[in-house]
C-alpha cells in the first residue's frame, strides 16, 4: 500500500489525479477502522492531515465555509452560533478523542447513511465544494451528493475542499437515537432547520434509508400550512409532519434496530425537533 502525504492543496490534487484509486485520509476515524478489520485494502492512502488550507473556516456573506480538515471539536466550540444544527450533531460524535480527529469532510467522504453530520447539512441546504486538478471546482448541493450506501457524487479524481453552510436564519435542532447514550452509531437521526424569513422548514433524515435524505413532502406541508404568526404549534400539524417524515424513510432491519422501530423513531424525532425549534422561534419572536 502506497502512503501519499502532500503538504499543500495543489500537491493533494495532483496526487489524486495521478492515483485516483488512492483513498483520502482526513481524520481516519472511518477509514482506519475499515482497514484494521480488513473491510477494505486500498492500493494507496492519501493523507490530507498536513494540508493547512483544509483546516481553515470562515463566516462571511451569510455563509459559513468549513474546510474539510476542520475537526468536530472546532465546529462545537467555535461555530455553534452560526450552524447550530451541525454543532449539535457534532457533539454526538464519538468521544472527545474522536471529535478532535474526525471531520465533517471525512464524514462526507465516507458517505455512510449513518453519518451524524448529514441530516443537519441537508436541513440547512449546505453545498459541498469539491475540486480536481484537471476539472476545477464543482459545487454539489447536499441533496445531490449522496448516491447510495457509502457512495457519493465525487468523481475519482476529486477531493472535498470544504462544505458551505448558510448561517442559520432561525432555530435548528438535531436528534439521534442510539443503542446507548454516547459513543454510538445512530440507529436513526433527524434534523430540522427553520427559516422564518422565507417561511420554510428544512429536514434531514439519517440512518433510515440507503442514503441520508430530506423529507420533501413534510417540508411542502409546512410551507403550505404552518402559521408563522400563531402563538403555538398546532399539534395535529406536527403529527402530520412526523408521519410524512417517516414516509420519506426507507429503513432496513439490522443489528442496531428494526425497520419498524426506525420508522417510529423518525416520526417521533421529527415531531419533537419541530416542536423544540418552534418554541425557540416563539422565544426569539417575543424577545
Amino acid at each position: 500500500m502506497d502512503f501519499l502525504r502532500p503538504t499543500t492543496w495543489a500537491e493533494a490534487l495532483a496526487a489524486k489525479a495521478d492515483q485516483p484509486e488512492a483513498v483520502p485520509l482526513q481524520g481516519g476515524t472511518d477509514v482506519m477502522v475499515e482497514i484494521n478489520f480488513a473491510v477494505r485494502r486500498p492500493p494507496a492512502l492519501l493523507d490530507l492531515t498536513r494540508v493547512a488550507e483544509l483546516r481553515e473556516w470562515s463566516v462571511a456573506g451569510g455563509e459559513c465555509t468549513i474546510g474539510a480538515g476542520v475537526p468536530y471539536r472546532v465546529v462545537v466550540e467555535e461555530l455553534g452560533g452560526v450552524v447550530p444544527g451541525l454543532a449539535q450533531a457534532a457533539r454526538t460524535v464519538g468521544s472527545p478523542q474522536i471529535r478532535n480527529r474526525g471531520t465533517v469532510g471525512g464524514n462526507l467522504g465516507a458517505a455512510s447513511p449513518a453519518g451524524d453530520s448529514h441530516p443537519p447539512l441537508l436541513a440547512a441546504g449546505a453545498v459541498i465544494e469539491v475540486e480536481s486538478r484537471d476539472g476545477g471546482v464543482r459545487l454539489i448541493p447536499a441533496a445531490e451528493f449522496y448516491l447510495g450506501v457509502k457512495r457519493s457524487a465525487l468523481r475519482p479524481d476529486e477531493l472535498i475542499r470544504a462544505v458551505r453552510v448558510p448561517s442559520a436564519p432561525g432555530p435548528q435542532y438535531f436528534s439521534k437515537v442510539g443503542t446507548r447514550n454516547a459513543m454510538v452509531i445512530a440507529v436513526c437521526s433527524f434534523a430540522v432547520a427553520l427559516d422564518p424569513a422565507r417561511r420554510r422548514v428544512g429536514t434531514g433524515i439519517g440512518s433510515a434509508a440507503p442514503t441520508p435524505r430530506r423529507a420533501e413532502e413534510a417540508e411542502d406541508l409546512l410551507a403550505r400550512e404552518l402559521d408563522w404568526d400563531a402563538p403555538a404549534l398546532d399539534p395535529s400539524l406536527a403529527a402530520r409532519f412526523g408521519r410524512l417524515c417517516a414516509r420519506a424513510a426507507a429503513p432496513i432491519d439490522d443489528v442496531r434496530g428494526t425497520a419498524a422501530y426506525r420508522l417510529h423513531a423518525v416520526e417521533v424525532m421529527a415531531r419533537r425537533t419541530l416542536t423544540w425549534a418552534w418554541n425557540d422561534h416563539l422565544g426569539r419572536r417575543a424577545a
